[in-house]
């Protein structure tokens, strides 16, 4: 039987020894390897092969461990960020086979975009909490007095302000409104695509009806296996909310079936 191996960000924000400690006792016979900086769980995923491979730390170290493990691996979360989106999507408990996303040949598991989401997670910075996200938003709608003129054109679906592509609805815990991104997104589907053509002052109140209703003025694709998008000037783009750079050329994939997950 081939032993499990716990990947751990000592960085992430509710990671510590004792928490460290229990999640070790809680495994059983696990190898303990932790990360010393970005990019470095990818790295120690192409190293262990093949197995199943727990990941304490938060989005950011699972994207990376995703993109570092071989096929047949098993990945396992254990939350350990502040948001931990994807665990919260699959729910505590969980052991299922997904689909997962690529944008330009980097995997993600519930979420990819361009334009304002990403530019949002990058001025947020990595250590995000809600309330940091939420007054990043706000100071970027004041700075753009609200107006997100057409950025972007997405191959037959038309220009767009920015985009965002998930295969879940990953955002449902945000408040108590009830919010859904991507309503119909499954992780046993293919990739959804949601994007404004443009924002000003007078769509807000459709955007707002498309979050609570899924009823509203946005170019919207479901259950695809390619879309790709084309930046009038280079824009920012993230997958998992790690910032990927600025673009012009942005291709996703889906990759169906692709990897078995297991949320301890």
């Amino acid at each position: 039987m081939t032993r499990a191996t716990l990947i751990v960000n000592p960085y992430a924000s509710r990671v510590d020894e004792a928490r460290l400690a229990a999640v070790v006792r809680a495994l059983g016979d696990v190898e303990v390897l932790r990360t010393v900086g970005p990019g470095h769980a990818t790295e120690l995923a192409r190293a262990v092969g093949a197995g199943t491979i727990w990941v304490l730390g938060g989005d950011g170290t699972f994207n990376e461990v995703l993109n570092g493990a071989r096929p047949d691996a098993e990945l396992g979360i254990v939350p350990g960020g502040r948001t931990n989106v994807l665990a919260r999507a699959l729910g505590p408990g969980t052991r299922r086979r997904i689909s997962v996303g690529r944008v330009n040949g980097r995997r993600f598991g519930f979420a990819a975009g361009v334009g304002f989401d990403a530019e949002l997670l990058r001025r947020a910075g990595r250590g995000r909490s809600d309330l940091g996200m939420a007054v990043t938003a706000a100071r970027i709608l004041l700075e753009r007095r609200g107006r997100f003129e057409p950025a972007l054109d997405i191959a037959g679906f038309g220009e767009a302000a920015f985009a965002l592509v998930a295969n879940a609805d990953p955002y449902t815990y945000v408040g108590r409104l009830g919010i859904h991104v991507a309503r119909p997104a499954r992780f046993d589907l293919g990739l959804d695509l949601v994007a404004p053509p443009r924002l000003g002052l007078r769509d807000y109140p459709a955007v707002l009806r498309y979050l609570l209703s899924g009823r509203g003025g946005l170019l919207r694709g479901h259950d695809l296996d390619r879309i790709v998008i084309t930046c009038r000037e280079p824009l920012p783009l993230q997958a998992d909310g790690e910032d990927l750079g600025d673009v012009t050329e942005a291709v996703f994939e889906a990759e169906r079936d692709a990897v078995t997950i297991l949320v301890g």
